[in-house]
């Protein structure tokens, strides 16, 4: 294996090892409400991407991309949705780790790669191969095991799903660097998280800088914890095959599914085991399928070459 491939492999490990463990940041939080977490992530990220790009020389291309893309209506529509998408996407999965919920969002994560496929279906027309339609038919089946088992769908999984999904589709709009991408769509938000701040200090329910210093701590390093995989897995990503990427993505659901079960206690009964096996075995065969459709085309390059 080449040298820069090795690293591309830590660097993107790297990055679902921590995505995988940042329940226990959002824990360490539960005393606050998770709509206030959500405003301060989104504040403190947008002021440490700001540093993040003064220091690494980005700022130039960060300042130019929003003059061009000021002119573009569709890009600047994409961006909004994708900022409200993710914001979404943190606020439902905060919610769940702080109301002992871990468990159905590991599967959320498990199940987004299938959902991502099924929208480029819908949305972008892609096809479906054999393989494909199989995970699909396993994957609902163990969504149907625990919607019927407990008699309530799991909205939770679902909503982290269909968010990340959507904002996948909706960053396939915005083609710029992670880096300046992740600051311009918490820039686009920090606004109204500012605004929402004030509105919960005016209520005298704003817990920065009113309940301990290392709550505001915490919750200004909520920036650093967002941003700080991100730019490791942006380091990694572009070392690997695509197909690489997305097998080391289920080590961030597998940490924190066994965070929610082992540390935190979690229920985790037999219909959880039999609906996560079956999940399971779907994201083998999606994930064996995209290994050999990757080599195939490996081959077949090289035969044209």
């Amino acid at each position: 294996m080449k040298q820069n491939e090795q690293t591309g492999i830590f660097y993107t490990a790297f990055s679902y090892f921590l995505w995988g463990i940042l329940p226990i940041y959002w824990k360490w939080l539960n005393h606050v409400s998770a709509d206030e977490i959500l405003a301060n992530r989104i504040f403190w990220s947008f002021w440490f991407m700001l540093l993040f790009l003064f220091f690494t020389k980005r700022w130039k291309a960060f300042t130019s991309y929003i003059k061009t893309s000021l002119t573009k209506k569709k890009q600047m529509l994409a961006l909004l949705i994708a900022s409200l998408l993710i914001s979404a996407n943190w606020f439902i999965y905060i919610w769940a780790v702080n109301t002992d919920q871990m468990v159905e969002a590991s599967l959320g994560y498990y199940i987004n790669p299938l959902v991502s496929v099924l929208l480029g279906v819908f949305i972008l027309k892609e096809s479906l191969s054999k393989a494909q339609i199989v995970s699909f038919i396993l994957a609902a089946a163990g969504v149907l095991i625990l919607t019927l088992s407990y008699g309530e769908f799991p909205w939770i999984a679902m909503g982290l799903a269909f968010s990340f999904g959507l904002y996948g589709l909706a960053k396939k709009l915005i083609k710029v660097d992670s880096a300046i991408g992740l600051t311009l769509e918490t820039m686009t938000i920090a606004p109204i998280s500012l605004i929402y701040m004030g509105y919960m200090y005016s209520e005298g329910t704003l817990s920065l800088f009113s309940v301990s210093w290392d709550t505001d701590l915490l919750l200004m390093g909520a920036g650093a914890a967002t941003a700080i995989p991100l730019l490791f897995f942006s380091k990694g990503a572009q070392q690997i095959p695509l197909y690489m990427v997305g097998f080391l993505q289920y080590i961030a659901p597998t940490i924190t599914l066994i965070l929610g079960v082992m540390v935190y206690g979690e229920t985790f009964s037999t219909t959880h085991l039999i609906s996560f096996i079956c999940i399971w075995m779907a994201l083998a065969i999606f994930t064996a399928s995209r290994i050999q459709f990757a080599r195939k085309r490996r081959r077949e390059a090289k035969l044209s070459a």
